[in-house]
């Protein structure tokens, strides 16, 4: 149930993100809104006092401040990554990171492995390139060829790095001081660019910052409540969450947005369900 929740939620950003683009929303001001929102939804779940000098003197403090800026660096490296080298390479090296929390889950937490295991995870990863291929976009490798290796790389940083230091008993307060880094230089970046190009906060990006905000934190501490269950692992629980993510997504785009769908997309879709299925069994 956990991880269905975390997997909605992830998939609701998605659509947030369309509605933004569809209503001219500043989408940076809607993203420094949502984090705020977050934050205080990450203090708000907390069941106790909180201490803001215990939250300093934890153990995870540091590893969650690095994690907040972390979120803001590589959501601009995709959007530069998207606006370089396309939106399928910007995709593909985003859902592909999987790998990095899989393989970590295996080698460091000492985690199952077996054969039609690593079909799955391997039918996964074939599921993801076929799914975020688009038709009609070029994608352009050797221009600018870092950052979709900054991105691959990021992104399964944050996935690893956000379960191996979250707490389990203070999972909304770990969250919250994420989101809180990130808020404080989302407001940086928001008035430099404001000094530069002397655009205003609109307030019609505060109810989408405030949905936005809600989904995003729920798409996290779900997914680590789901970590946290007994008799999971790490290396099944990040493929299922990322596939599911990714062909959820696709659909509602086909559904909701018109979007177009390949013959290889569909394809793409199907080993999605089959790789969750090996690796779910497995």
């Amino acid at each position: 149930m956990y991880l269905l929740i975390s997997i909605l939620s992830s998939t609701a950003i998605f659509i947030v993100f369309k509605l933004l683009k569809k209503y001219n929303i500043n989408t940076l001001q809607a993203i420094v809104v949502n984090y705020f929102v977050a934050c205080f939804l990450g203090y708000s779940l907390y069941r106790g006092n909180i201490n803001y000098s215990e939250i300093a003197q934890a153990n995870w403090f540091i590893a969650a401040i690095i994690l907040g800026f972390l979120f803001i660096a590589i959501f601009n490296v995709m959007a530069l990554t998207a606006q370089k080298n396309g939106l399928s390479v910007a995709s593909v090296a985003s859902k592909m990171s999987v790998i990095i929390p899989i393989v970590f889950g295996i080698l460091v937490f000492k985690e199952s492995i077996g054969i039609q295991k690593i079909a799955g995870i391997l039918l996964a990863l074939i599921a993801v390139y076929l799914t975020a291929m688009k038709q009609k976009q070029t994608a352009v490798l050797t221009k600018s060829i870092y950052l979709p290796i900054l991105l691959f790389l990021g992104s399964g940083i944050i996935d690893t790095s956000i379960n191996f230091f979250a707490p389990n008993d203070n999972i909304p307060l770990f969250s919250a001081t994420i989101f809180m880094m990130s808020a404080i230089i989302g407001i940086i970046l928001l008035i430099t660019k404001g000094l530069k190009t002397k655009n205003r906060f609109n307030l019609k990006c505060i109810p989408f910052g405030i949905i936005l905000g809600i989904v995003n934190y729920c798409s996290i501490h779900f997914l680590l409540l789901a970590l946290r269950q007994e008799n999971t692992e790490s290396s099944t629980l990040f493929t299922i969450n990322h596939i599911g993510v990714l062909a959820l997504s696709t659909l509602i785009g086909l559904v909701f947005f018109n979007e177009k769908i390949s013959k290889m997309n569909w394809i793409g879709i199907a080993l999605a369900f089959i790789s969750i299925l090996l690796v779910t069994i497995s």
